[in-house]
């Protein structure tokens, strides 16, 4: 288990324009050659966006792109033609396969936090595709089919534990709270790469909510 701490990212956005980013893989300006990917993950983004900021249309392709709010209502706008609202407890995937292009913003009154994670997909190619589900529940992963890898959302009390999934390998992010996991305290915004899991539980310290993604390789 390889444990990433907040402070350790990379500090990215602009200020001046409302964007605060956190970036734990090499991404844009950033580059790190012992750090582009682990398994399918390419980015887990910690953004930040004051009331009316935002980033204007841009493309994408061979990305599957999920989308996790925090707090805030995050607006989803997309070259098919789609305007949709994030809030928390939604998830939204978009499949940019072949390519498409897209604009998120906080149009809201109040800060908005969000995490946005990119897999590359096992096959590129393809036609985009999109999908927003509201209100997640823990119990039920997400599928992310297109790059072999399931999503699992844990809201934990203080004192109650979870299993980490039995996977070749396991990407595990703290959105809130703090949590013990193999020996190591991990609080809001660090993470924890995980290669041949078995037989390891997540206990909350405090009140927490992890995200933890399970795929078949790393």
């Amino acid at each position: 288990m390889s444990v990433q701490r907040s402070d350790e990212r990379f500090a990215g956005g602009d200020r001046a324009a409302g964007i605060e980013s956190r970036h734990a893989f090499s991404f844009g300006t950033f580059y790190d050659p012992d750090n582009l990917r682990f398994g399918p993950v390419i980015a887990c983004n910690e953004e930040r966006l004051a009331p009316g900021a935002g980033f204007g249309e841009h493309p994408h392709s061979h990305t599957e792109i999920v989308t996790w709010v925090v707090e805030g209502e995050l607006t989803h706008r997309d070259s098919a033609g789609r305007t949709t609202v994030v809030r928390p407890g939604d998830v939204q995937r978009l499949s940019s396969a072949g390519g498409v292009r897209h604009a998120e913003r906080n149009e809201g009154t109040e800060p908005l936090t969000f995490i946005q994670m990119w897999l590359a997909p096992l096959v590129p190619g393809g036609d985009p595709a999109y999908e927003i589900v509201h209100g997640i529940a823990d119990s039920t992963p997400y599928a992310v089919l297109a790059a072999g890898a399931l999503l699992y959302v844990r809201r934990l009390t203080a004192g109650e534990r979870t299993a980490v999934p039995d996977a070749p390998g396991v990407y595990l992010h703290v959105v809130r709270g703090e949590v013990a996991l193999g020996g190591e305290e991990l609080g809001p915004g660090d993470a924890a790469r995980i290669t041949r899991a078995e037989g390891l539980d997540l206990t909350a310290v405090t009140p927490a909510e992890v995200l933890m993604w399970d795929f078949n390789s790393a």
